[in-house]
């Protein structure tokens, strides 16, 4: 089957998948202690100094994986999964199908290169695919005494160094992300809590480096703003009307004021000029119009606790903590009534592209990755490699179906789920935002259609795993707002594994509501009655336990992962039931042609599309994919022309009627590649703009973790000082001799210029120079033996605490310079000049500017300081 598979390049790793096979059928006799045994073994003979990780290597330790995972699973990986794990290894994106078993092909390369000891992170898109995996990986590598760390929003602070030890540390690019950055904040070594980055697999790496890559990460803090300007600017933004007081550009999702619109504004906030330097309103006001036409709410954002919460959009997920920057956040709080926070100041920030290319070795996986090929190249330098799927996909995919009218499209679509549900075949429909999930399933109501609804609300977030767990049961409508990074495959038939855990959990929620109550035949799940005496057990084992909602998920993996646990045969009895009914659902569902998938809209990106599409054909099932299309959806209206509306409205062809055409399918998908090409640009600007200030910033943390671990800091304030001294001297020289600076320079040193001033007038450079550089270290000699008779080493924790101080402090002004610039910089492009290279030129001198007043104010500070020590 391989021979018949295997292109270039990856049939070249044919003889390391025979070689492995051939190691694991060997391993399949070794006891649970020599098996453990192998991991010493390994490590023995990748450390040894004659020994690089070669074939033999790479198929030994696979195959030592493999048997674990036999062991803890009981399921054996198919050869598409290890030649998954080779290219992995190799540093590449592997492109693997849904359902195709990624998170059993990440194992392979983290336990091969966590035998270096360096760590191995695996980065996931969310909590919830972090804590799981962790869990699945514990279990295999529990037989391997391989350490598995897990990272979440949750983890506290202490205890994030040990997770960071471990071998293998699971991790969302988030906390990945601010983790790094605050560490690059610290002030004392104790607090680092990182290692340096080794080696990264990234799980849905399109989304994350791709998708994410839009928006830097940045760790902000609070500053002061006035309440006035924002509750000003929406009054401002809702009197004036798009097309006449100003024009929005929905690609670039930016506004202008139309010159009348300026007027307008200026005689409501009685001001002459709008866009005045010391006038702060226009930044307001655009920001008060991008929040009135640009944020839609339950599409962007929903509001919760009274608060407003952005919405990803290319997961559907919650981004709780996080806030859109620059004001917009302010914006949308004031139009939607809320009470504003206060404005964040940058004090940190780097983009994903170079976060992750910090690593020494990058790869990643995912379902879709092709159509950014590209950009995986170009930016990250790691090639794609499509991998076969076990099964050959027979899933088909039908022509797209055009409505004139959005309406018409809708009312097809619940046409369509109505059909579906008489004839009991499971449909999944992704929708684009929780407003039209939400329109859907309102007419399905009214259809008396019986449905799942998942999107970003989070009454609805918490039913995920049951949702999910249920979408491929006869009779399911699942409308979903996402399918991108919910973790979990549609197995046609239903999931009898989630079933089963999700009935006990209801129980015992149930006996925990009821202060155990509860009357038995009560628990239903489905048509399906849990069983009297089994209930019995579990009201008797639960009413003298001490358990609470907060950790009935640990307890239902204890009673599934625990043979010994009074309630795992209750388990294994449900899971009998379920795997023998969902087995059987199965064979009629094929029948009707499994799972079908209904898009409503076609995203910015084919590679959404294709997630969504994906959900449905896995490990050779059947399955259809269907697309419902209207002029009027974003797509057709912001990029497609007005050229297919004329065509439609020549043609005369009725409203309720849908158009299935190549030509069509083929300006959608002009249209969809013009998208990806101009987020591709953004994404490229924004990485060819970060790569100027991110060499600053490797200069700055580099000096940084230098003072951080250094033990004798005075090395460091004489060369500040010397630099300094030299820096003064030149500008002497330069402004002919002026006596202001020479009374800087020796105020600096903490000298008196009326004692100094005359003889200096008439000195050599060389003779100035050495004159200076000795009084200085005189005066330091001087300040230094005066603090340690005071108190032993505090003249260390002196130097320490103003070098990271003022480095902190100049960084953050840095940063904001920064940015400003990077906003103006663009209007260079009217005199003909290339804005990248003007910002190149103007940020080095930010960049030096900075490192010079660092220099001066920190001498100036440990010269000058006065400190008097309170007993």
């Amino acid at each position: 089957m391989l021979d018949f598979f295997f292109k270039k390049p990856i049939s070249q790793h044919q003889d390391t998948i025979k070689i492995t096979n051939e190691i694991y059928k060997k391993l399949n006799s070794y006891s649970n202690e020599q098996l453990v045994e192998q991991t010493t073994k390994l490590k023995i003979k990748i450390n040894s100094d004659y020994t690089k990780i070669n074939q033999e290597i790479i198929a030994e330790s696979f195959a030592t994986v493999k048997e674990a995972i036999h062991r803890a699973t009981g399921l054996v990986l198919f050869d598409v999964q290890l030649l998954g794990g080779i290219i992995l290894n190799e540093n590449s994106i592997a492109e693997m199908k849904t359902g195709e078993g990624k998170t059993l092909v990440a194992l392979l390369p983290a336990y091969l290169n966590c035998l270096m000891n360096q760590g191995v992170h695996v980065i996931t898109v969310n909590d919830y695919l972090a804590e799981r995996d962790s869990i699945l990986a514990q279990k295999i590598f529990s037989f391997l005494d391989i350490k598995v760390g897990l990272i979440t929003q949750k983890t506290e602070y202490i205890q994030r160094k040990k997770e960071y030890n471990c071998h293998i540390t699971y991790i969302t690019n988030n906390e990945l992300g601010f983790d790094y950055l605050k560490d690059n904040m610290a002030i004392n070594r104790k607090e680092i809590i990182q290692r340096s980055f080794y080696y990264a697999i990234i799980d849905e790496a399109d989304s994350i480096l791709i998708d994410e890559a839009r928006t830097p990460l940045i760790i902000s803090g609070k500053k002061e703003f006035s309440n006035d300007l924002y509750e000003k600017s929406k009054i401002v933004a809702e009197q004036l009307n798009n097309n006449k007081h100003y024009n929005i550009d929905e690609k670039a999702k930016n506004i202008t004021l139309t010159e009348y619109g300026v007027s307008l504004c200026e005689n409501i906030l009685q001001i002459n000029n709008l866009y005045h330097i010391n006038t702060p309103w226009i930044k307001y006001i655009i920001n008060a119009l991008k929040a009135k036409e640009l944020f839609t709410i339950n599409k962007d954002y929903i509001i919760k606790n009274n608060q407003v919460i952005i919405v990803d959009e290319f997961t559907g997920r919650i981004m709780e903590g996080r806030r859109w920057s620059d004001g917009i956040h302010q914006a949308i709080e004031a139009k939607e009534n809320i009470p504003l926070e206060a404005e964040n100041k940058t004090l940190a920030s780097i983009t994903y592209q170079n976060l992750f290319l910090l690593y020494k070795k990058l790869c990643g996986m995912t379902g879709t990755a092709k159509t950014e090929e590209k950009e995986f190249l170009n930016i990250y330098k790691i090639p794609v490699i499509a991998i076969p799927s076990n099964k050959k996909c027979i899933r088909k995919d039908l022509p797209d179906l055009v409505y004139r009218v959005e309406y018409n499209k809708w009312q097809a679509i619940a046409n369509e789920c109505w059909d579906m549900y008489k004839t009991g075949r499971p449909t999944l429909i992704g929708t684009t935002s929780i407003e039209k999930s939400e329109l859907l399933a309102e007419m399905l109501k009214k259809l008396k259609i019986p449905y799942k609804l998942l999107n970003a609300k989070p009454e609805n977030i918490s039913k995920e795993a049951e949702i999910i767990a249920e979408a491929g049961t006869k009779y399911s409508i699942t409308i979903s707002t996402n399918m991108a990074g919910r973790g979990t495959d549609i197995i046609l038939g239903g999931n009898a594994k989630i079933i089963a855990k999700l009935i006990i959990k209801k129980s015992i929620e149930n006996i925990l509501n009821t202060n155990h109550n509860i009357k038995t035949e009560k628990i239903v799940y489905h048509s399906e009655t849990i069983k009297e005496n089994n209930l019995k057990t579990l009201i008797n084992y639960y009413k003298n336990q001490t358990i609470n909602q907060y950790n009935i998920v640990e307890e239902i993996e204890n009673i599934v992962n625990e043979n010994l646990h009074p309630i795992h045969s209750i388990y294994k009895e449900l899971l009998n039931i379920y795997s023998q009914k969902c087995a059987k659902d199965k064979i009629d569902i094929l029948n009707l042609g499994g799972l079908y998938i209904i898009g409503t809209e076609r995203h910015e990106s084919r590679r959404i599309d294709n997630q969504l599409r994906g959900r449905a054909g896995r490990q050779g099932d059947k399955g259809t994919s269907r697309f419902f299309l209207s002029l009027e959806d974003n797509l057709f209206r912001i990029f497609g022309g007005d050229n297919i509306n004329n065509l439609i409205k020549q043609l005369n062809i009725n409203d309720n009627i849908p158009i299935e055409s190549i030509l069509l399918n083929k300006s959608l998908d002009t249209a969809q590649k013009k998208v990806e090409a101009y987020f591709y640009d953004i994404r490229k600007q924004l990485f060819e703009y970060d790569e100027v200030i991110n060499n600053q910033r490797k200069a700055i943390y580099t000096e940084r973790k230098k003072i951080l671990y250094s033990r004798f800091t005075r090395d460091c304030i004489i060369e500040y000082g010397e630099y300094t001294i030299n820096e003064m001297i030149n500008k002497y020289y330069k402004d002919n001799k002026s006596i202001q600076i020479l009374h800087e320079v020796l105020q600096l040193l903490d000298l008196n210029p009326e004692l100094y001033i005359n003889r200096l007038i008439n000195m050599s450079v060389k003779e100035l120079k050495n004159f200076l550089y000795e009084q200085f270290r005189i005066n330091y000699d001087i300040k230094e033996a005066y603090l340690e008779q005071l108190r032993p080493g505090l003249i260390r924790q002196l130097e320490k605490y103003y070098l990271l101080q003022q480095i902190d402090k100049a960084w953050q002004e840095h940063i904001d310079k920064m940015n400003l610039l990077k906003e103006y910089i663009g209007w260079r492009s009217y005199g003909q000049q290339d804005p990248l290279i003007e910002y190149k030129n103007e940020a080095f001198y930010l960049f030096i500017n900075m490192i010079t007043y660092i220099r001066q104010t920190v001498i100036y500070m440990i010269m000058r300081s006065r400190l008097i020590i309170d007993y």
